[in-house]
This record gives structure tokens, sequence and C-alpha cells, in this order.
């Protein structure tokens, strides 16, 4: 069965009324990310959908990278196959615009040199994007947040990947604001005890309610039930990120850990909020880092699909964060695991 926990699901909603949730989308017109919010903020009407998260805007197929990470090329890409959401990681310039990129050097992914804080925005808008492992130069520039915002505003939903301190996220959720979009965009933090909890939701205070907040749990730390769900309560958070450490050297995840328990699922279920598996790689680390080695490498290098992402999804997990987002929705769509979007209202 690829849903073993749906009876404990029913017990649990028979035996007491799904909550109002804080959370429900405003927005009046119906667009892609209107009903993507309603599938993320009614996780319990939505259990037999499982949402798409292309890492670093989604730059890799089978294995490959075929396009700049962090690129505008790559968003498109991503709002094509049908991913529900992006993740893209925000630097700032010597003279304070925010960009998209992920290290704090130029090098590796543009054709430029230098620390990003230590470029202005001009000079940026000079280094062309390369496809990091070919070297191969391709014509997108650097873009700033703001070119992002406006190819995925109505589209796809934005997971910020903040690279700065905290106090830049208020300005993160300023910018989307003044786009008519701070509901189109999440930000995170990694919680592992109640004085996190407690900064998470100063937070919140500081950006403001209409912006998302999820809790990044790993299980290095956090082993509870009672703790994911106090986490994602106080923060009136949609899903929790969960991540399940693998050791290199030592066998596949036989159960997915205490995040992924049968105590952790049923409690998804009380609060009403999503599973959310990282199944991407981490550069210079064994196979599925963050998935008890049940990553992508497994999926598309190995041909066992149903082993990765399929074991997660077997344990209650309903969005999954990916470097594979085509081959991913592929699968999704042939095992009957997602539900189309209607936009024809």
């Amino acid at each position: 069965m690829r849903w073993p926990f749906l009876l404990l699901a029913g017990l649990a909603l028979a035996a007491a009324p799904a909550p109002v949730s804080p959370r429900a989308p405003r927005a009046a017109e119906v667009t892609r990310t209107s009903q993507i919010l309603g599938r993320l903020t009614d996780a319990n009407q939505w259990r037999a959908h499982v949402m798409v998260v292309a890492h670093r805007t989604g730059w890799k197929e089978n294995g490959r990278i075929v396009r700049p990470e962090n690129s505008l090329e790559a968003i498109r890409n991503a709002i094509a196959l049908g991913a529900e959401m992006i993740e893209l990681d925000v630097r700032q310039t010597s003279d304070g615009t925010l960009v998209l990129m992920h290290d704090d050097f130029l090098d590796r992914t543009t054709t430029c040199r230098g620390e990003t804080a230590k470029t202005s925005l001009a000079r940026l808008k000079t280094c062309h994007l390369v496809i990091e492992g070919t070297g191969r130069a391709t014509q997108e520039t650097v873009p700033t947040l703001e070119d992002a915002f406006a190819v995925t505003k109505g589209q796809i939903l934005v997971n910020i990947d903040n690279k700065l301190t905290r106090k830049i996220l208020p300005r993160v959720a300023a910018l989307a604001r003044a786009h008519g979009m701070a509901q189109e965009i999440l930000i995170k933090e990694n919680l592992w005890n109640e004085t996190r909890i407690g900064e998470a939701r100063s937070l919140i205070a500081a950006v403001g309610p209409d912006v998302t907040f999820l809790p990044i749990l790993a299980d290095d730390a956090v082993r509870e039930a009672g703790f994911m769900a106090r986490a994602t309560s106080a923060t009136h958070a949609p899903a929790a990120e969960l991540v399940h450490w693998h050791v290199d050297g030592t066998p596949l995840t036989a159960d997915g850990g205490p995040l992924f328990s049968a105590k952790a699922r049923a409690a998804a279920i009380r609060g009403n909020w999503h599973l959310w598996a990282n199944t991407y790689p981490i550069v210079n680390r064994a196979p599925g880092p963050q998935a008890g080695g049940r990553g992508d490498e497994l999926a598309v290098r190995d041909g066992r699909f149903a082993e990765s992402w399929g074991f997660w999804i077997d344990r209650g997990a309903t969005i999954l964060q990916t470097d594979e987002p085509k081959a991913l929705i592929a699968w999704l769509d042939q095992n009957g695991y997602r539900i189309p979007y209607d936009l024809t209202n």
C-alpha cells in the first residue's frame, strides 16, 4: 500500500474535527500560486498529492548539471515542469541589493571572481552565470531577488534560503510585499529547543504574519513528536522540513527515523501540516545525507525510485525537495501521486 498512514489519518480526523487553519490564503484571484497555497495550508485535504520543491531553482537532470543554479532559466523550467516551489539562495551586494547567489564567492557559478558582498550590482550585471561542471558561460547574468519575483509571481512559491543573518528577512518580506506576493514566499529556521521556538516567534513578528514560516527539524537534535507539534503550532507552520541524517558508510535507513515515526505522522495529522523530506545531495557527502541514504542518487542513478522517493511517501512525506524535479514529477505522475491543478476558472 502506498499510504499505510491514511488509516491512522482517518481515525484521527474522525475523532476530532480538523482545526481551522489560521494560514489560509486570502488571495481573491485564482492563480497557480493561490491553488498551491491552498494545498500547502490544508495538508489533511491534500495528503494524496505530493508537492515538489526544486532545490537551487532546479539545476540538474539525471545527475547532471544542465542549467545554472539560482537562475531565471531554471526558475522558468521549474514552472514549466509543474513544481510547486523553488528553493533559492539570497545574498547582498556591496551596495545593498539582494541577489541570487549560493556562495560567498562568485568564482564557482559565474564568470567573475571575488566576494559577492564586496561586489556592486553594476559589476554583478557583467557576471554571466555558468553551468558548473562544463564551465559553459550562459547569456544570463546574476539575477536580483526582484528579478526572480517578477518571474515567480502567481506561478510558483519561493523557498528562501537566507545566506545572511536573520536581520535581512524583513527586507526580503518587504520586497515580496511590494510585489503583492508576500504569501508566495517561505522563510525558515532550524529549531531544536524552546528557546529557538521563541526566537522564531520574534522573527515572525518582525517579518509579518503574511509570510509563511517553516521550521527545519533535524534528528540529531529533535527526536520527539511532541516537539514537532509545538514547533509547528507556535509558528503556524503548514509544514516542517525534516532531516534524517545519514552517516557515511552505514546502511540505508530502514524506518525513516523518529521524524517519520507513526507518532510524528499522527502529530502532523492532528496539526494539519505536511511532512517535508529533503532528497537532494550535499557536495562531498555520501548519497542521501539528509534522507537516511535514500536520496536522489538512489532514484536517478540506480533506478530505485520506490526505495528513494517512494520510501518517504510511504512514511507520510507530502513534500519532497529535490535536485531532480523533472524525473521526480514524472515518477509521481506515473504512480498516481499527483492531482492536477485547475486553472480554468
